[in-house]
């Protein structure tokens, strides 16, 4: 194939295409909508009107690694750090309806395209390590995982629970779900990410966290 990559206002402008009279996109009632696992009814669900093309992507917090929450002197938040090494952290998120919440980041500012290579194959068996410790949890039935970066600069990866056996809470939808679930207990949260920090040092080493209010 030849050509050039499409302009952000050729793609724009295919999406407006498809609109209606009030900016609207119809609901894809073919995909995501049809499938079992979709937590709303069609009949009062709308898409929100496409918005203008913004004139450019907005900073985010720490792109200068000087503003950066790392170039701050180090602070261990004892509630909430799960596991650590020299090069990274992982913390415990306490606000969540999911059995278990985490962040796992690197100690020093990169961000995932700037993450140097031997950090990068660190953090693929990091993936995997917390991945079999979060669905090794007895109310856990998947773990999943996501990187956004729209808010900071600073790379952080999150790992999530999928509650076990509640189907409708699988794939893309549960962060959806999540928000309207009961919050967790803290005692809770904080057995079940002991449970995670002890089979990440029993595998990679490092230390655990002291989770404690």
């Amino acid at each position: 194939m030849t050509g050039d990559p499409e302009s952000i206002e050729d793609y724009y402008a295919r999406i407006l295409a498809a609109t209606d009279d009030e900016g609207r996109l119809p609901v894809a009632v073919e995909e995501m909508p049809g499938w079992d696992i979709f937590p709303y009814e069609l009949d009062s669900l709308r898409l929100k009107p496409i918005r203008p093309l913004a004139a450019d992507e907005p900073p985010r917090s720490g792109e200068d690694p000087a503003e950066c929450w790392c170039a701050e002197p180090v602070t261990v938040d004892v509630e909430r750090r799960v596991w650590t090494n020299d090069r990274w952290k992982l913390d415990l998120a306490i606000d969540t309806g999911l059995p278990i919440t985490m962040l796992l980041g690197t100690r020093e500012h990169y961000d995932l395209p700037t993450l140097p290579a031997e950090l990068a194959a660190e953090m693929g068996r990091l993936i995997t390590v917390i991945s079999a410790a979060v669905e090794a949890l007895p109310s856990v039935g998947r773990s999943q995982l996501a990187k956004y970066g729209d808010g900071g600069a600073h790379l952080h990866l999150f790992f999530f629970g999928r509650p076990a056996r509640i189907l409708q809470l699988r794939g893309s939808p549960l962060l959806d779900w999540e928000e309207n679930l009961p919050r967790m207990p803290l005692e809770s949260l904080h057995a079940n990410a002991r449970s995670v920090a002890d089979r990440l040092v029993g595998v990679l080493g490092g230390a655990a966290g002291e989770l404690r209010v």
